[in-house]
């Protein structure tokens, strides 16, 4: 991480993290404030990591044999009410449209802030017989939700995702279903966005409101708080005989589909940031960066510097990288300076002494390293460094998730790590709910997964000295 110098308009991320993070995603130009509290504008620049985020996952659904639909905005309250569960979990959140221009509806009608009641009313018109199973559809939108307390990206109250929902046949293809799109998740954060996850399952008291059972994974930001990156959810047949949605089974009986539902949000923008960034601003892992080269023409009033220049940008496009060329007449230092706040994964520096001795100066944004490239392994050596960028991201965010997680024993060993360390801590629980809340409300943690990969980090619950089997990874979150 460079940390050579500081970018003056930052705070220091040492010293005060959420002001470092509010000063990042406003310098760098990823949002700006809207006139109504919870509501951010995304920028350019943000939505266009949102869109490489979209592509690499929309592909990643069709591939499965998702489809995509749209599904109103607006859902009546009467529907809402179906699911006991669902709508009491979504009640403090939900903004109402009470009036249609001048007049007053009959019926409150509630901005979406998830979708699964909509999908169930449609299914229970479209779906006859098994032979229409699965199905298989996936929605891009925006959902509100009204938030107490907001910050851009990390807790707004209407954001952008996808959310998917299915329906099935069997328990077994539906938990399958649930579990293989957990797996999706993860594989974008650890592939492309570099940040390594904790795959498990929430406890009865974090799954979503009306699910069976809620997969998640949790990743570890540079403040070693953890962040719910994408959630996958598990209904079994409760939204279908909530909703009456029924099929003819291949008995030719009626029954009801199993359902799952998934979405991953741009909070995962939020914590790109949070995993990666430094105090000279945004530091992009190359492959969802939305410029992954930037070509700086130094003393480019010199004959021929321009020229060279577009000529480099073009052999790198052809390789297949996304490249950018600022001719504008601001200096090398301040452009240098631009470019690092904005976290293009590597600068080209090319100027007359270059041209001459046929090379160009190389400049990696991750540790401020240089080297000196021939033109003629223009093209192989910038992969090859971008390459290299994107593993070393991961490695690094990976040491520190590895470092910041720590098992406990007792509650004195909870409360000791979580004062002199903070981060992840590992616990066994014996399952009981009065537990779980004694460690949110006298310790300040909560639940972030039963982890799919168990350890034994002990022999009892460190609550109520109960022997337990399962462990536990709590923390504090954002």
């Amino acid at each position: 991480m460079a940390k050579d110098k500081k970018v003056e308009q930052i705070t220091d991320m040492n010293e005060d993290f959420a002001q470092w993070f509010t000063d990042v995603v406003t310098k760098a130009g990823l949002i700006d404030y809207s006139g109504v509290k919870g509501f951010f504008v995304l920028r350019p620049y943000a939505y266009a990591i949102w869109e490489n985020i979209q592509t690499v996952m929309d592909a990643r659904f069709k591939a499965l044999g998702h489809e995509n639909v749209s599904m109103p905005l607006l859902i009546p309250e009467s529907l809402l009410q179906k699911e006991k569960d669902h709508v009491e979990g979504f009640a403090p959140e939900v903004a109402w449209v009470t009036h249609g221009g001048s007049e007053e509806l009959e019926e409150r009608l509630c901005i979406r802030p998830t979708s699964e009641t909509l999908f169930c009313e449609h299914w229970g018109r479209v779906l006859q017989s098994w032979r229409d199973l699965p199905m298989l559809y996936n929605q891009w939108c925006s959902v509100l939700r009204w938030e107490k307390s907001t910050r851009p990206f990390l807790r707004g109250r209407e954001f952008l995702w996808q959310e998917g929902h299915t329906l099935h046949e069997t328990a077994e293809e539906a938990e399958a279903e649930t579990q293989q799109m957990l797996e999706v998740y993860a594989e974008l954060c650890e592939d492309y966005l570099a940040m390594p996850v904790v795959k498990g399952r929430k406890t009865d008291k974090e799954k979503f409101a009306g699910a069976v059972a809620t997969y998640t994974i949790e990743c570890m930001m540079h403040d070693k708080k953890a962040l719910q990156g994408g959630t996958s959810h598990y209904f079994g047949d409760g939204f279908s005989r909530a909703f009456d949605v029924q099929f003819s089974d291949r008995e030719n009986k009626l029954s009801y589909p199993h359902q799952t539902s998934w979405g991953l949000s741009t909070r995962t923008i939020g914590g790109l940031i949070m995993t990666h960034g430094d105090n000279n601003g945004l530091n992009l892992p190359p492959k969802i960066a939305p410029v992954q080269v930037i070509v700086i023409p130094v003393a480019s009033h010199k004959p021929g510097v321009l020229e060279k220049a577009d000529e480099l940008v073009a052999r790198l496009k052809s390789a297949g990288m996304r490249v950018k060329c600022d001719k504008s007449d601001q200096s090398p230092g301040w452009k240098f300076a631009e470019y690092e706040m904005k976290g293009v994964p590597l600068r080209v520096e090319i100027g007359p002494k270059d041209i001459e001795k046929d090379q160009c100066v190389m400049a990696r944004r991750d540790n401020g390293e240089k080297v000196f490239a021939p033109l003629a392994e223009l093209e192989s050596t910038a992969l090859g460094l971008l390459d290299d960028i994107q593993k070393s991201l991961y490695n690094r965010a990976k040491e520190n998730l590895t470092n910041n997680t720590r098992a406990a024993a007792t509650l004195d060993e909870v409360r000791t790590i979580l004062a002199e360390h903070g981060g992840f801590i590992k616990t066994m629980w014996c399952g009981a709910l009065e537990c779980e809340i004694t460690m949110k409300e006298d310790i300040g943690i909560t639940s972030r997964c039963i982890p799919f990969d168990q350890e034994r980090v002990g022999d009892v619950c460190p609550v109520c000295g109960k022997p337990s089997d399962t462990m536990v990874v709590w923390g504090v979150a954002y």
